[in-house]
């Protein structure tokens, strides 16, 4: 697998190779008849990709929405990792599908800092 990164709901990266579990789930009891989310598990820690409270319906069709979703990350998961470069994949909230982006279109002009030794 080439270098894949996902970017959580809080904006953190994690390493796709990482992730050894990708699960989904209403949103319990606060929100009973609204929203799903989805997440991973990397390194022992669970990381949410999605949060949505807008998603509206029943339980079971909100489940399938999220199962949907789960299954679009692992095609975009594979598809990053044919990409060659470097790929952050991300969750569009608008659009709701999941986003890749090589990871130099995100640093854009930026340089990176060369170390020497003195």
């Amino acid at each position: 697998m080439r270098d894949v990164w996902i970017r959580t709901a809080n904006r953190s990266l994690i390493r796709a190779d990482k992730v050894t579990e990708i699960s989904s789930s209403s949103r319990g009891s606060v929100h009973e008849e609204t929203g799903y989310s989805v997440k991973v598990v990397a390194g022992d820690k669970a990381f949410t990709l999605i949060d949505n409270s807008d998603r509206v319906g029943t339980k079971a069709e909100r489940l399938d929405h999220a199962g949907q979703m789960q299954d679009a990350l692992l095609l975009a998961i594979d598809a990053a990792s044919d990409a060659g470069p470097s790929t952050v994949i991300s969750h569009e909230e608008d659009r709701e599908r999941w986003m890749l982006t090589l990871a130099s279109d995100l640093a854009g002009d930026f340089t990176p800092l060369r170390y020497t030794k003195n």
